[in-house]
């Protein structure tokens, strides 16, 4: 019988298709194996050159996907508001050079509602390569278990501070659910949650419905779809904790 000889190739050292990842991350103190594929690990393990929302936290997250990752050997960039569209073209070019390349969020998926997309755009106008990892999106998640409509909906990020112009801005999400059919998901700092749904409550009809989705896929995960006039006097206290909401009819 003839002898079969088996080789084993560490992802250390396997050779990665140059390219700009965008690596999803946990969406909060979530073990890594329960919402990424190991395929990420993977390919996380070939890469020495990430592009950060914040370089504390994408540390942190380098660490927990693998304990014993050189991280001082890795080479990070930031990415905020202020990093200008030279500064990130200038970022990419390890990848220009054929050397692998992610992108970090501080929570979820990086380029959706991330600054991540300005570097996404600038890799695309290069002609880059550019590969989306699976991940979990607190966006696509809350959709999914809000039993709103999937087909169309948009997320608008955060709505003014300002009371009068919060108001007229509910109103006006409102309106689009009746006229398009449309869900509208918004989120609101941690901190405030409680004083958004307060004033949703005042501004939308009652049989208008509210979904309200925190921690998703962390523990104590809350998620919730009642008509307005059934959430007034019974609303949870979700200070300081991650939040999404939803409003469809």
């Amino acid at each position: 019988m003839p002898q079969i000889t088996v080789e084993f190739v560490s992802v250390e050292t396997r050779t990665m298709t140059p390219a700009l990842y965008l690596l999803p991350v946990t969406l909060g103190d979530t073990p890594i194996d329960s919402v990424l594929p190991a395929y990420n690990q993977e390919v996380i393990a070939g890469i020495r050159h990430f592009i950060v929302e914040d370089v504390r936290s994408a540390r942190r997250f380098l660490k927990k996907v693998n304990r014993e990752a050189d991280i001082d050997a890795m080479t990070f960039y930031p990415l905020n508001k202020h990093t200008s569209p030279a500064d990130i073209s200038g970022y990419l070019k390890p990848l220009e050079d054929g050397q692998p390349m992610g992108v970090i969020s501080e929570a979820g998926c990086p380029a959706v509602a991330d600054p991540g997309a300005d570097v996404v755009a600038i890799a695309q106008r290069k002609n880059l390569k550019v590969v989306p990892l699976v991940g979990p999106s607190s966006i696509i998640l809350s959709v999914m278990a809000s039993g709103f409509n999937g087909q169309s909906f948009a997320f608008h990020g955060y709505l003014p501070i300002e009371a009068d112009e919060r108001t007229k801005k509910l109103k006006q999400l409102e309106q689009r659910i009746y006229n398009e059919h449309q869900t509208q998901l918004f989120i609101e700092t941690p901190y405030r949650n409680n004083k958004m749904m307060e004033d949703i409550l005042r501004a939308c009809r009652p049989q208008t419905k509210l979904c309200i989705a925190a921690n998703i896929t962390c523990e104590g995960e809350y998620i919730k779809t009642k008509t307005i006039k059934e959430w007034q006097g019974h609303l949870p206290d979700l200070a300081k904790i991650p939040c999404i909401f939803l409003l469809y009819k």
